[in-house]
């Protein structure tokens, strides 16, 4: 358990073994802000000030803040919504060459054009939770809006959770290009657990050269492909739903270079995979599994905002 200063904590009522407020993953180092006191910010310059600064701070946005553009968030940093409807719109945020920095409980839709929501750019001990993230839906240019959550040059010690991704083309991309190996090998190792993927075209993720570790997650209505590990990169996909998905799993996608998967667990509706190597990596790190006869349930009362305050 993280310390929050004075932030309270509410969580759902649910039967879940997972614990709905635990960091888990690649990003159980993370602590943001810690125990510095809270500051509450309701304006984009209040905002970027907040997060820009050097040393510790927590973050409370109090609303929802629009067209604030790219806002880069310094290292150790906490970024919490209050109450269920907080967050961005026309803007997003973008954690590069920081470490130590959680994002939690805020909502990111309609970002500017070319970028994306949220990204990782050489940023290390990273815990994104419990967030909304959407756009426009699978409609119009695909490239208009770019990733609701993507990670990329090195990016390292991510743990992604309980967040509700839905409505757009591109989810989110870890390692930006096939050419960039130098950079990224040995690096972007990434946990995502308990996530809601709905209506995304495809990316969710995909991942060049790094770890994967994706659980507990549901995938419903994704017409192109849902998990996709290419140039080499290892992924443990286990105990998910997948509901409607074209290539639920797949190595042989988008890229000179296949990846690996191992799949285990998982429950498929309507739903197809493609896995043409099997990986060899396992987790070290110790986390809880929910069932998935409960799953849905348990991400419908307990994943996206509202839930930690």
């Amino acid at each position: 358990m993280f310390a929050f200063a004075s932030l309270y904590l509410f969580v759902a009522s649910v039967s879940a073994q997972a614990a709905v407020d635990a960091l888990a993953g690649f990003g159980a180092s993370t602590t943001g802000g810690g125990s510095a006191s809270p500051v509450t910010v309701s304006s984009c310059s209040d905002l970027e000030d907040a997060v820009g600064a050097d040393g510790a701070a927590v973050i409370q946005i109090g609303g929802i803040l629009s067209d604030c553009g790219v806002i880069d968030i310094e290292s150790d940093k906490t970024v919490i919504g209050v109450g269920s409807n907080a967050g961005l719109t026309g803007g997003g945020f973008r954690i590069k060459n920081a470490d130590n920095v959680i994002i939690r409980n805020l909502k990111f839709y309609l970002s500017q054009e070319g970028d994306d929501l949220v990204a990782l750019t050489g940023a290390t001990n990273v815990w994104i939770d419990h967030n909304e993230f959407y756009n426009a839906g699978i409609t119009g240019d695909k490239d208009y809006y770019d990733g609701l959550l993507d990670i990329t040059h090195a990016s390292d010690y991510v743990t992604v959770s309980w967040n509700i991704f839905h409505d757009h083309w591109k989810g989110s991309l870890v390692g930006h290009s096939d050419s960039n190996a130098d950079e990224d090998t040995g690096h972007l190792r990434v946990t995502y657990h308990h996530n809601i993927w709905n209506n995304v075209n495809s990316r969710l993720p995909s991942l060049r050269f790094g770890t994967g570790h994706i659980y507990n997650s549901v995938f419903t209505d994704i017409p192109t492909s849902g998990i996709n590990s290419r140039m080499g990169a290892q992924v443990l996909v286990e105990s998910n739903v997948f509901n409607n998905v074209e290539l639920a799993v797949v190595t042989d996608l988008d890229s000179d270079e296949e990846g690996y998967a191992v799949e285990r667990n998982n429950v498929y509706n309507n739903a197809t995979t493609e896995i043409t190597q099997t990986g060899s990596w396992s987790p070290s790190y110790s986390y809880d599994l929910d069932s998935t006869d409960d799953l849905e349930s348990i991400l419908s009362a307990s994943a996206g905002v509202g839930v930690v305050n």
